[in-house]
C-alpha cells in the first residue's frame, strides 16, 4: 500500500549499529559534549524551563550561558549532566555557550515555538514532491522557521541521542536547517506548511522536528513498556510479525527480513531489527528527543495499521498518552491528520478514520479531515498546503486561544423518526452546506445491515437523512469507503464553504477488522 520503503543496513551496518546504540551517546575522554539537537540554528521552546544536558568527564564542571540566563554542574559517575534554565521570551539570535575543559558555542538560536512532526510517509513527504514545489521552493525565505531532521534509526533500547550521521558535514541530518530556496525542499511537507501558517498568524520563530519514516506502524513509535502494561495491546510484541501478512508489499520486506535474520543467525551476529517491530523507532527517533520541550505534537500516519483498525482505537490513545507521560509537559497539544481520500482497494480505511477520530476523547487532541483532499489514485496527495493549514487552524484554536473554527462538523447524534433520521454534529461553524447542490455521500440500512444510498438535505445545523426503500431505518453512514469523493458536507464561515465533515457511522456493527488482534 505505501510505496515509501524502510531504510535498510547491510549486516555489517547492524551489528555496527547494535554497538553504537549503547556507546555514541559517550564522550571522547575530557570533551563536554551535547546531543545534536544543541547545535547552530537550533530553536527552543519559549515560556518553558529549558534542560541542556550532554556528557563530560566524570567529576568535570560544566558551566551553561544563554543570554543572561548561566547554570553550572557536574558530571556524574556515569559522565552524564543536566542543568535547567529559566524560561525565555520570544526572541534570539542568542548564543548558547556550554564549557567544560572545553567549550562549545551554538550560534543563531531563536526561542519561539517547538513542534514535533511525526507518522509515516505522508509526513516525511517533502516540500520538494508537493503541490507547486517549484514555486514554494522558489519563494521560500523564512529565516525564523527552522526545520531539524531525525535520521532514520531502529534501537532495541531508548536512546540518549539521536543516531550519528558518518559524514555530518554537509548532511542534512540531525542538523538545525534555516528554510529558504536552497533547503526547503527537503522539509517535511505537512509540518512546514503547518510552521509557516503558524509563523505568519503568531509572527514568533517556529521549529519543526521531523521524525518520520515511511510505512511504518503506529506500534514502533509506543514504548515497549506501554504496550505491556496495557492488557489488549501487550499481545502486539509477540504477535507483530504476523501483521506483515496484511499487503503483498509488506509480505516481501518482511520475507528480505526473515532472511537477513537467518544469515545473521549463521554467521554469529546480533539479530537486526525490523522497522515495524515494536518500540524500535520510539527507542531510536523519540526517545532521543526527550526532554527538549515542545510546544506539541502533529501527525500523520494511519495507513498501515488500516487492516487493525480495531486494534488502532487503542494503540493510538496509548502511543499519545506514552509520549505525553514521557515528555513530563503535561497533555501537550497532539493534532492529527484523519486519513485522505484514495483507492486502496481494501474497505478498510473508514474503520481506520473512526478509529483516530476517537482519540478526540483525550484532553487538547485536534483532527485534520482530508478525505476531501487526497487523491484516488496516489497513497501521497500532493497538496499537503492544506494539511498544514487545517493543522495550524487546530494549534491555533486549542492551544494560542484563538475563537476560530478549526474542524468541520463532527457526528454527535442520531435521532430516528418514522422513516427519517435526524443527524446532529458538534462543530458547524456558522451553519451546514453542501459542495454542489445535492448533498451526498450518504447511506442507509434497516435491521437487515444492507446498505444503500440515502437522500439527505440539511435543516439547520441537521441533516435529516432516509430513502424511500427503507420504511424503518437502523443506521446511517457517511463518506464510508475508502476513496469517498463524493462526501460534500462542510460547515460554513461567514458566507464561505470551510471545513468538510468527518466520515462516520452511527452503527456499532461489527466491522472487517473487528477481531483483528
Amino acid at each position: 500500500m505505501n510505496s515509501a520503503r524502510p531504510f535498510k543496513l547491510s549486516l555489517i551496518s547492524v551489528c555496527i549499529a547494535c554497538l553504537l546504540q549503547f556507546n555514541f551517546a559517550s564522550p571522547l575522554a575530557g570533551d563536554v559534549t551535547l546531543p545534536a539537537l544543541f547545535s547552530d540554528n537550533m530553536v527552543i521552546q519559549c515560556g518553558m524551563r529549558l534542560p541542556v544536558w550532554g556528557w563530560a568527564e566524570p567529576g568535570e564542571k560544566v558551566r551553561v550561558r544563554l543570554d543572561y540566563l548561566s547554570a553550572q554542574t557536574v558530571a556524574d559517575s556515569g559522565g552524564r549532566w543536566r542543568v535547567s534554565l529559566d524560561p525565555l521570551g520570544v526572541g534570539g539570535p542568542f548564543e548558547l555557550v556550554v564549557s567544560g575543559k572545553n567549550a562549545i558555542v551554538i550560534k543563531n538560536v531563536l526561542a519561539g515555538e517547538v513542534w514535533l512532526c511525526s507518522g509515516q510517509s505522508n509526513m516525511a513527504m517533502t516540500v520538494g514532491r508537493s503541490l507547486s514545489a517549484a514555486e514554494e521552493i522558489a519563494s521560500a525565505d523564512y529565516p525564523k522557521i527552522r526545520h531539524f531532521q531525525v535520521r532514520r534509526f531502529k534501537a532495541s533500547q531508548p536512546l540518549e541521542d539521536v543516531a550519528p550521521v558518518e559524514q555530518q558535514a554537509g548532511s542534512r541530518l540531525n542538523t538545525w536547517e534555516v528554510a529558504s530556496a536552497e533547503t526547503v525542499g527537503r522539509f517535511t511537507a505537512v509540518g512546514f506548511f503547518f510552521a509557516r501558517a503558524l509563523h505568519r498568524r503568531l509572527d514568533v520563530p517556529v521549529g519543526i522536528i521531523n521524525s518520520s519514516w515511511g510505512g511504518t506502524t503506529a506500534e514502533a513509535w509506543t514504548a515497549g513498556e506501554a504496550l505491556a502494561a496495557d492488557p489488549e495491546l501487550k499481545a502486539i510484541l509477540s504477535d507483530w510479525p504476523d501483521y506483515n501478512n496484511d499487503e503483498q508489499w509488506l509480505k516481501e520486506q518482511f520475507a528480505e527480513f526473515s532472511a537477513e535474520v537467518e544469515k545473521a543467525r549463521r554467521e554469529g551476529h546480533p539479530k537486526p531489527l525490523y522497522f515495524n517491530q515494536p518500540s524500535v523507532l520510539y527507542n531510536g527517533m523519540i526517545a532521543p528527543l526527550i526532554p527538549y520541550p515542545i510546544r506539541g505534537a502533529i501527525w500523520y500516519q494511519g495507513e498501515s495499521n488500516a487492516y487493525r483498525a480495531y486494534q488502532y482505537r487503542r494503540l493510538f490513545q496509548c502511543m499519545i498518552l506514552n509520549w505525553r507521560a514521557t515528555w513530563g509537559l503535561g497533555d501537550f497539544p497532539f493534532l492529527f491528520v484523519q486519513l485522505a481520500n484514495f483507492e486502496a482497494g481494501s474497505a478498510v480505511w473508514p474503520e481506520l478514520r473512526q478509529a483516530q477520530s476517537m482519540a478526540l476523547s483525550l484532553p487538547k487532541t485536534a483532527m485534520a479531515v482530508a478525505a476531501d483532499i487526497g487523491q484516488a489514485d496516489d497513497i501521497h496527495p500532493k497538496n499537503k498546503q492544506e494539511v498544514g493549514r487545517r493543522l495550524a487552524l487546530a494549534a491555533r484554536a486549542i492551544l494560542y486561544g484563538e475563537d476560530i473554527i478549526y474542524s468541520g462538523p463532527i457526528f454527535e447524534s442520531i435521532t430516528v423518526e418514522d422513516s427519517r433520521c435526524w443527524i446532529r454534529f458538534t462543530h458547524t461553524g456558522d451553519g451546514l452546506a453542501s459542495r454542489g447542490e445535492t448533498l451526498a455521500g450518504f447511506t442507509i440500512a434497516g435491521e437487515d445491515r444492507n446498505f444503500i444510498q440515502a437522500e439527505a438535505e440539511i435543516e439547520g445545523n441537521t441533516v435529516v437523512v432516509w430513502s424511500d426503500k427503507i420504511e424503518k431505518p437502523a443506521a446511517v453512514r457517511y463518506g464510508w469507503k475508502d476513496n469517498p469523493e463524493e462526501a460534500n458536507l462542510y460547515n460554513r464561515s461567514g458566507e464561505e464553504i470551510y471545513l468538510p465533515a468527518s466520515p462516520f457511522r452511527t452503527d456499532d456493527w461489527p466491522g472487517l477488522t473487528a477481531g483483528r488482534k
